[in-house]
This record gives structure tokens, C-alpha cells and sequence, in this order.
């Protein structure tokens, strides 16, 4: 299979869009959620998308299956909250293995058969690690400054288990995304690292920050520089932006990740930003649209789609950016 480092050189890649909100289009109910396996626990479990990989697999490969079809080169794993932190919400850290490896099994199978059917187009499978539910740089107690619900060491734990977990099951490229303290991502990389050189293996690393507001800042206030410099000692694949913003509301931090970095850039931003009930109504061509832009501009070597974007979305995005040269690329991976 063609390296995915030689083919960002060729042409902007696809990234996949939300995995949420093609969920919701199910309407799954609490019974849905708990299927069979899960009918008697004790807790609630509606929301639990992670859990959906074990008692609904075949809506997830179908999710996997849209997006490839509408032209993604890259899917991201159903396991945005697969960590024992996350988990912990449903009484299911004992599950985390288990919800990872299944997760990046089904879409590695769901990969392999486009792959097969397009062999001169690969398909890649990112492991979706998300932020957790805790911050380790700030504390979630106005009145106490100095608390912190979570440490550095937990963090990396229970991302090494999700690691390990998304390697097992075929990831083939592993997304720390939607980084709001970059010192959970911190954890993640160093987790990352310690898996890589325990197994001596190489896995491309995406990174993925959020900007939270019009500040321009993350929600541990850093800015776009801060954040890829915090980040800069590990060695990644790319370094970019989503959720959050809409497309239009990130050309200026692209533009500085674009400038200041020497790894690919990827961005998949939400349709818009949400309506009164919360809710995205950007439609497909409206943020196809804004995506050209950076195209135009030579931001990008990965784009994609996050809150509110379906294949309907990605196809137009997809559309849009082969016509445009990737960013140039002075090292890759």
C-alpha cells in the first residue's frame, strides 16, 4: 500500500466528517444503546457513541462506508471518548480495550474493502483520540486555583491503554484531536512514544487543537504559534485545527500554522458555528466554499469535516480541493 507520506505530497487528502452527527440521524434509543450484552446495567448509557462499536457495529461500518464512498481518504475511529477517564461517566472503564480495538476493526475492515476495490486510492484509518472530559492545566473549582482533577500520569496511562488498543485493532495513523489543554495532548504524545518504542514501530501522529472562541485561543490560552511550538519536539505526520469554529472563522490560525510549520497542515472545522438550539445549518456548498479558500491560499494538506458535517458535506469538500495543489511540504512525517 502507498505510504501516506508520498501521497500528501501528491494532492490534498479528504478526512472524514462527524461521526455524531450521522449517529443522530438513527434516532437510537437507551435499548439501542445497551443491546443485548448491556440490557441490565445498572447505569445509563444513552450518548455512549464509543459504546455504539460494540452493540450497533454494523450503523458504525455503515457511517465508515458513507464517508469513504463520498470520497474520504482518511476515517477517524469511533473512540473520540475511549479512555478510562471518559468512560468513567458509565461505569465502563473495564470496556476501553475492548471499545478501541472493536472500533478500529470495524473501520479498518470497512478501509480494506475500498481499498481493495480502489487499490490506486488507499484507505486510511486514523485512531480517534480525543481530549477527555478533564483538563490537567487548569482547575475546574473557581476557588480553588490550584486543583487539578487530573494528573499528567493518569492521563498517560489511560491514554497508553487507548493506544495500544487502536494499534491492535489496525489503525494505521493515530489523531490526538480536538485539544483544548495541551497538556492532556502532552500526555497523549508521550503515551504515543512510549508504545512506539516499546513495539519499535513507526506510526504517523496527527495533532489537532481548538480554538474555542473568537480570541483566538485554546481554552489553556494558547495561541496557534504556542500551541504548535508546545507540540514541536514530537515527531508528527500533521499539525492543525478542529471543531469549534466554523471553516472561515480558521483561515488566520492556518495561516500561522501554515507559516510557521514544517509537518503537513490539516484542518476539518464544523459546518458554522451552532444555531439557538444548537444545531449546524451551514450546508454542504456553503462550506465547500469556504474550504477553497484555503486551498486557494495553499494552507492545507488534509481537510475534513467536524461538528454538523455528513458525506453529503465531504463530498463537496472533496470536490473543491483536487482541483488545488497540497501545501508544500518541507518535512513529512
Amino acid at each position: 500500500m502507498k505510504d501516506i507520506k508520498e501521497i500528501l505530497k501528491e494532492r490534498i487528502l479528504i478526512l472524514d466528517g462527524a461521526m455524531g452527527t450521522m449517529l443522530q440521524r438513527y434516532k437510537f434509543t437507551e435499548e439501542d444503546f445497551r443491546g443485548e450484552r448491556f440490557k441490565d446495567w445498572e447505569h445509563p448509557l444513552q450518548g455512549n457513541n464509543d459504546l455504539l462499536s460494540l452493540t450497533q457495529p454494523e450503523a458504525i461500518a455503515e457511517i465508515h462506508r458513507k464517508y469513504f464512498a463520498a470520497g474520504a481518504d482518511i476515517v477517524e475511529t469511533n473512540t473520540f471518548s475511549g479512555t478510562t477517564i471518559a468512560m468513567a461517566d458509565y461505569y465502563m472503564e473495564d470496556l476501553v480495550y475492548e471499545l478501541n480495538y472493536e472500533s478500529a476493526r470495524i473501520a479498518k475492515m470497512v478501509a480494506d474493502e475500498f481499498t481493495a476495490k480502489e487499490p490506486n486510492k488507499p484507505r486510511f484509518v486514523a485512531g480517534s483520540i480525543g481530549p477527555t472530559n478533564k483538563t490537567a492545566s487548569m482547575s475546574p473549582d473557581v476557588n480553588d486555583p490550584g486543583y487539578r482533577a487530573v494528573s499528567f500520569d493518569e492521563l498517560r496511562i489511560a491514554y497508553k491503554q487507548q493506544v495500544e488498543a487502536l494499534l491492535d485493532g489496525g489503525s494505521d495513523i493515530l489523531l490526538v484531536e480536538t485539544i483544548f489543554d495541551t497538556l492532556n495532548a502532552k500526555a497523549a504524545l508521550f503515551a504515543i512514544e512510549e508504545v512506539k518504542e516499546e513495539r519499535n514501530i513507526d506510526v504517523p501522529i496527527m495533532v489537532s487543537g481548538t480554538i474555542t472562541d473568537a480570541s483566538g485561543r485554546t481554552l489553556s490560552g494558547q495561541t496557534a504559534e504556542a500551541f504548535l511550538i508546545s507540540i514541536s519536539h514530537i515527531p508528527i505526520l500533521s499539525v492543525g485545527f478542529n471543531c469549534a469554529l466554523g471553516a472561515n472563522q480558521l483561515v488566520p490560525h492556518l495561516e500561522v500554522l501554515s507559516t510557521k510549520s514544517e509537518h503537513a497542515v490539516s484542518a476539518h472545522p464544523n459546518a458554522g458555528l451552532p444555531n439557538a438550539f444548537g444545531e449546524y445549518d451551514e450546508t454542504p456548498d456553503q462550506m465547500a466554499e469556504q474550504i477553497k479558500e484555503y486551498a486557494e491560499k495553499g494552507l492545507v494538506n488534509i481537510v475534513g469535516g467536524c461538528c454538523g458535517t455528513t458525506p453529503e458535506h465531504i463530498t463537496a469538500i472533496a470536490e473543491v480541493v483536487a482541483k488545488y495543489e497540497p501545501r508544500k511540504l518541507t518535512v513529512v512525517g
